[in-house]
């Protein structure tokens, strides 16, 4: 109220002036001479016969600081406002939801409250986002908005809502609903650069299990025939030398039952003559799909040689003690490599 004293010239000026009726002008008056410090007996000039017709009608009450201060105001202003105005309007509360549309969840630069926004659940490696955004954005937008949230660059983004959402038009264009999914697919910048996976790691991994693998002429498929030894009517080998096919079959070989074999290699009607004591299998080179050989253990100078019939390990043809020096000409030649 202590206030209300600096003032006190200025007001009762005005207030002798003023329009408002002669009780609410007389309470007024009381109510600056008093904040003022005036002795009782002090008195306005031109106020006597207005304040004693006041006194006689109706006594003034004592207000309240805040009621004091409200009327003093009032006298300060021009406006003829009714009393029950002079309180302040109040304060929004803090926790109104229209206040806080367009800030809540971190909201997007942009969003302010003239704009329309959706609530969006935006799902990425399996994690969910809620977040509030501005239905008039573009999808090019919303990619920003994403990348604010999981670091993914936009460039890097596959962004879905029933399709792939387009970058140059609006969720509302696209009819992008409240509570709507919004599918991301993409790896971060540091996710691509952790994987550094040679092109030919599975071909290594498939080398690499192959070497692990018990040598064949320890299987016991193939000891049951190494076991019986070297055949006594084999042709001699010639250890770490390349020679070209014989113009006689290799004899001397035994097949996977255990029984004698012979090679006879039919260039000139492209055929390979697999012969044994029952019967001759004519093949032509064209339906072997495959040659494989490896040394015998003990034996590196003879090796198990396998050619392939069908799409299985099951159609391999095997031939035992095939003297090292013909294994290559014997692939190029089946093979088709001259």
């Amino acid at each position: 109220c202590k206030r209300l004293g600096a003032a006190t010239g200025a007001n009762l000026s005005q207030l002798a002036f003023s329009r408002r009726p002669l009780r609410e002008r007389w309470v007024l008056y009381t109510i600056i001479m008093a904040a003022a410090g005036a002795p009782d007996g002090m008195e306005d000039p031109g106020m006597d016969t207005e304040a004693e017709t006041v006194a006689t009608e109706a006594p003034a009450r004592s207000l309240n600081c805040v009621e004091a201060e409200a009327a003093a105001g009032a006298a300060v202003e021009d406006s003829c406002a009714a009393p029950g105005n002079l309180q302040p309007a109040p304060a929004q509360p803090p926790g109104d939801p229209a206040a806080q549309a367009s800030v809540s969840n971190g909201e997007d630069a942009g969003g302010g409250a003239d704009r329309e926004l959706v609530d969006l659940k935006i799902i990425w490696n399996k994690t969910k986002h809620d977040v509030k955004f501005p239905l008039d954005s573009t999808g090019s937008e919303l990619k920003q908005k994403i990348h604010s949230i999981t670091g993914l660059p936009p460039a890097m983004q596959k962004v879905m809502y029933k399709g792939l959402v387009p970058e140059d038009k609006t969720l509302r264009e696209i009819k992008v609903t409240s509570g709507a999914k919004i599918m991301v697919v993409g790896s971060t910048i540091n996710d691509v650069l952790a994987v550094n996976t040679p092109k030919d790691a599975a071909q290594q991994d498939a080398k690499a299990e192959e070497n692990k693998k018990e040598p064949l002429c320890r299987q016991k498929q193939h000891r049951k025939v190494l076991d019986k030894g070297k055949p006594d009517d084999v042709m001699p080998s010639v250890k770490g030398a390349q020679e070209r096919l014989p113009t006689v079959p290799l004899s001397g070989m035994y097949n996977k039952s255990g029984g004698k074999v012979r090679l006879t290699f039919k260039l000139e009607q492209d055929q390979l003559w697999i012969g044994t004591k029952e019967r001759t299998e004519k093949l032509p080179m064209g339906s072997i799909k495959n040659v494989v050989s490896e040394p015998i253990e003990g034996h590196e100078d003879y090796h198990m040689m396998a050619f392939q019939l069908g799409p299985t390990e099951a159609s391999y043809y095997w031939v035992y003690w095939v003297p090292t020096q013909y294994v290559d000409a014997i692939k190029d030649t089946v093979l088709g490599k001259w």
